[in-house]
C-alpha cells in the first residue's frame, strides 16, 4: 500500500486503481487531492493474481483499517475499484461522513467481459477476476448489497475502443455502459465527455472528484 502525505489529521483518501492496472494509473489524483490537504493511500495490488475476493482481503480491507475510524475515509475508485470497495464493505463500515467516488465502475456488469471471457488471451492477461464481472446470473456484482456511504458516480460517454463499443448497448466509454454505472443507492451520479482509460487525466473529472468529497454533490 503506498501512501502520501504528512502524518498531521488530516481527511484520509483510499484509492484503488482498475482491472490490469497499478497505482501509477491513480498519480493524477493522488497530485491534486495532496494539494487539497487529504492524506491519501494509493493501494496497489495485482490484479491478474487473485479474485474479487482475494484482492480485498488482501489489500483492500487492510487499507480501510489501517486508516482507523476517528475520521471519516474517504474512497475513489476506478472501473473495477468500485466493486472492490463494495464488496469490502458487504461485511464492514466506513466511519461516519465517509464518501465515495466511483469512476466508470461496472457496477451492473461489463458487457464486453461477457463476450471475452473465455478468449484464452483474455483469460490470462485479465486472470479470476476477470470472470467475474460479467453482466450475467453468476457475475459478482449481483451478489452485492446495498451499501451506506454516501456514493457518487461518473460515467464517460466517448469511446476509443470502437470494436468493443459495438458490444455496448447505449452511450458507452469503451469498456462499460453509461447504463451499467449506475447505482440504486448512489447519492449523486453525472456523465462526463471522456473515454474509459482516460478519465483519470482529465481535468473535469478531477475538479468533480474534489467536490464531491468536500460536499457530498457534483458541481452543477
Amino acid at each position: 500500500m503506498a501512501r502520501t502525505g504528512d502524518d498531521h489529521p488530516a481527511p484520509r483518501v483510499i484509492l484503488l486503481h482498475g482491472m490490469a492496472r497499478t497505482a501509477r494509473s491513480m498519480k493524477p489524483l493522488v497530485r491534486d487531492l495532496c494539494r487539497a490537504g487529504y492524506r491519501v493511500h494509493n493501494v496497489d495490488y495485482p490484479t491478474r493474481h487473485y479474485d474479487v475476493a482475494g484482492l480485498v482481503e488482501r489489500y483492500v480491507r487492510p487499507a480501510v483499517a489501517a486508516c482507523g475510524s476517528d475520521l471519516p475515509v474517504h474512497v475513489v475508485t476506478h472501473s473495477m475499484g468500485g466493486i472492490l470497495i463494495r464488496y469490502c464493505l458487504q461485511s464492514t463500515d466506513l466511519p461516519p461522513g465517509s464518501r465515495i467516488v466511483m469512476l466508470a465502475p461496472p457496477n451492473n456488469g461489463s458487457e464486453v467481459a461477457d463476450r471475452v471471457r473465455h478468449w484464452p488471451a483474455y483469460r490470462w492477461f485479465m486472470g479470476p477476476v476477470g470472470q467475474q464481472l460479467g453482466t450475467g446470473p453468476d457475475s459478482i456484482v449481483h451478489r452485492l448489497r446495498p451499501v451506506s456511504a454516501e456514493i457518487g458516480v461518473i460515467a464517460a460517454r466517448r469511446s476509443i475502443q470502437p470494436w468493443f463499443s459495438t458490444l455496448i448497448p447505449g452511450p458507452d466509454d469503451g469498456a462499460v455502459s453509461v447504463e451499467s454505472t449506475r447505482l440504486a443507492e448512489m447519492r449523486d451520479f453525472i456523465v462526463v465527455d471522456s473515454s474509459h482509460s482516460l478519465m483519470l487525466f482529465n481535468d473535469e473529472v478531477r475538479r468533480q472528484v474534489r467536490h464531491f468529497l468536500s460536499t457530498g454533490r457534483f458541481a452543477r
